[in-house]
């Protein structure tokens, strides 16, 4: 069978390319399309001669390197770059979307599966949180006038192009939901994997250490509120490690005091320590899914969430960890403050972490590949989970 990959965008590290690095190294052969690449950034991982990137107008192509990899500025030109590619020499393409790449054209000839990360939050449920920051500002109100206008159009190409895949599958619950919400699809659950690494490193069991600080692993981005974990650290005068970089690191470096480390990306090695070493790993965005809970759980340290998206599906309140309702970082220190009474079992940490083991996941996928001769059965959820039909 000759399949084709194709992924959103290849500028960052982040967890839809880890399980895109999983994908491909199943299907080696297979062919990587992506609207966007940075070989800088995304070589070690997907070599050039394995990548085919869209072709943009000339224009964009004009751009100074540090703005050719601002999707940002091109989201005007991502569908009619999505629409481009022929498909025609394969007999399926797996598609990992975020926003765009569910619109490519295979007319089902070859079969087309989704893999939804998520509907574009900036389109739906986020659109207006976008538009209000857009909007501040000496330029505020132009900007916000030009993405009104904009995210209207993307509106009706993203739900008419929804149809084309001939199956979707949703990396959540959460995901499902909004699918059949903004799209009226049904999908079937299938949950990304924790990597191998993190399984299969050096693991004592026995109860937690409790060490001098809590942990951030995540992108700098306003979404994930990581403006909530500093402000809660800061007050209560508790030691907070933030690794990861992003667009919002200038904001939360003059939010931070002298509790706040920044640590920037770490490799895998490193961040296995300070998961290993930490208190608990703070997780205060609403996330589609999210896969560094499952990361900490696997290096035996539990997580506080907020109570909300796919924490929901990964989280077992006071087994794993603990959760906080309310969006503030008073309500997180409360939960902090309540974690601090309590000792967690690191094998049952490590044993939740395994139940979304590389294993089940890449079975879970072939068996999804060998039904394409006929429709996938919907309401399947995998990763021997209970199923989540809707």
């Amino acid at each position: 069978m000759k399949i084709a990959l194709v992924h959103e965008l290849l500028t960052m590290k982040g967890g839809a390319e880890r399980v895109l690095r999983i994908v491909a190294n199943m299907f080696p052969d297979a062919p990587i399309y992506t609207l966007l690449y940075d070989e800088r950034k995304l070589g070690d991982w997907f070599p050039a001669s394995r990548v085919i990137s869209a072709r943009l107008p000339t224009p964009y192509n004009l751009l100074p390197t540090p703005y050719r990899y601002n999707h940002h500025l091109l989201l005007s030109a991502f569908p009619e770059a999505a629409e481009q590619w022929d498909f025609s020499q394969f007999d399926l393409v797996l598609s990992f979307s975020s926003a765009f790449v569910h619109g490519i054209i295979t007319n089902n000839e070859p079969r087309h599966f989704c893999y939804v990360h998520s509907p574009a939050r900036y389109l739906w449920d986020r659109t207006h949180d976008v538009l209000e920051q857009a909007g501040k500002g000496p330029l505020g109100f132009a900007k916000r006038w030009h993405l009104e206008r904009q995210f209207h159009k993307l509106r009706i190409w993203d739900a008419e192009s929804a149809a084309r895949p001939d199956a979707l599958l949703a990396a959540s619950k959460e995901v499902q939901r909004r699918i059949e919400l903004y799209w009226r699809r049904e999908s079937d659950v299938l949950y990304p994997p924790v990597d191998d690494f993190w399984l299969e490193h050096e693991f004592r069991p026995g109860a937690m250490e409790h060490s001098d600080y809590y942990l951030i692993v995540s992108s700098l981005v306003r979404y994930k509120r990581i403006d909530l974990a500093i402000e809660a650290c800061e007050k209560a005068g508790k030691h907070l490690k933030i690794v990861g970089t992003g667009p919002d690191m200038n904001r939360l470096k003059k939010l931070a005091g002298p509790q706040t480390e920044f640590y920037g990306y770490r490799e895998n090695d490193e961040l296995r320590d300070l998961y290993a070493g930490a208190r608990a790993t703070l997780f205060p965005g609403e996330e589609d899914f999210g896969l560094v809970p499952l990361e900490s759980f696997a290096c035996g340290t539990p997580v506080i969430a907020y109570r909300a998206g796919g924490a929901l599906e990964t989280m077992i309140e006071g087994e794993t960890g603990e959760f906080f309702t309310e969006a503030t970082h008073d309500s997180l220190l409360q939960a902090m403050q309540k974690h601090e009474q309590k000792t967690y079992s690191k094998e049952k940490l490590h044993a939740r972490a395994k139940e979304f083991s590389q294993e089940k996941f890449e079975r879970s996928l072939r068996e999804i590949i060998e039904t394409m001769g006929g429709p996938i059965r919907h309401g399947r959820e995998s990763n021997g989970s209970p199923a989540a039909k809707r």
